[in-house]
């Protein structure tokens, strides 16, 4: 059995909560009486891409289990390099993608933002190293980036999810070795399906966003700062299937 703690949208410098919030969910995973096999953050770590905000998501995102972090819109690739990931020539412009491989399963966390846009791609180079990651692997690997590749019935959100999805999942179609699909950007849990693979997003860690049942039509509406962090856990257990259970963090 494979146990993963996901979350995302942590949006360090966004509010003055932002960093008591995301302090919480990693307490918390490091208080659990069990060995996780990875932690996802699938983007959105600082909300201005200001150094000091990555080198308070740098403090804050360290953990006794392996910790695995990517980008999403509100992060620059050169400070999120430079600070977090201690590259030392954090002007390369190029897609953050990276790999994390254990005993049990791979991770790879492409890079889906696109620098200066709310919306997202995964441009010919990332979707060329995941083929490699995926095709070269015999374990599961899942596969993890920020921005939603499906409607997700959040107008704001959908607006601007991941635009041109159809190289991954002419991708996922290859490679049965996907057991799911794992993003962020949507500050709401959700579970749908997408090129016939569990599609899973974790919940906002800085807000949740209100559903247009619930009165978010907008982003002017739908934020909600009040409702506490949550964090998603991401279960494959030895028949292949893929169970998902959602926790508030008080």
């Amino acid at each position: 059995m494979i146990v993963i703690a996901h979350l995302s949208d942590i949006h360090i410098g966004a509010t003055p909560q932002s960093i008591g919030r995301a302090a919480s969910v990693m307490r918390y995973l490091d208080a659990l009486p069990y060995d996780l096999d990875a932690v996802l953050v699938t983007g959105d770590i600082a909300d201005h891409g200001l150094a000091e905000e990555y080198e308070e998501a740098r403090k804050l995102l360290t953990s006794r289990h392996p910790v695995l972090v990517g980008p999403g819109n509100h992060d620059v690739r050169g400070q999120f390099r430079r600070v977090l990931l201690g590259e030392q020539q954090p002007e390369d412009d190029g897609p953050i993608n990276q790999v994390l491989r254990t005993s049990k399963a791979v991770y790879a966390m492409c890079d889906s933002s696109i620098p200066g846009e709310d919306a997202g791609r995964l441009d010919e180079e990332t979707i060329a190293w995941l083929e490699g990651v995926v095709g070269g692997a015999d374990l599961p690997v899942f596969v993890a980036f920020h921005h939603p590749p499906a409607i997700l019935h959040s107008p704001p959100v959908d607006d601007i999810r991941l635009h041109a999805p159809e190289p991954l999942a002419e991708l996922l179609g290859r490679h049965p070795n996907v057991p799911a699909v794992l993003v962020g950007h949507a500050h709401t849990p959700a579970a749908t399906t997408f090129a016939g693979r569990p599609l899973l997003a974790a919940p906002g860690v800085v807000s949740t966003l209100k559903l247009p049942w619930e009165g978010g039509t907008s982003f002017d509406n739908c934020v909600d700062f009040d409702l506490p962090p949550s964090v998603a856990f991401h279960v494959l257990d030895d028949e292949g299937r893929v169970t998902t259970h959602y926790r508030v963090v008080q």
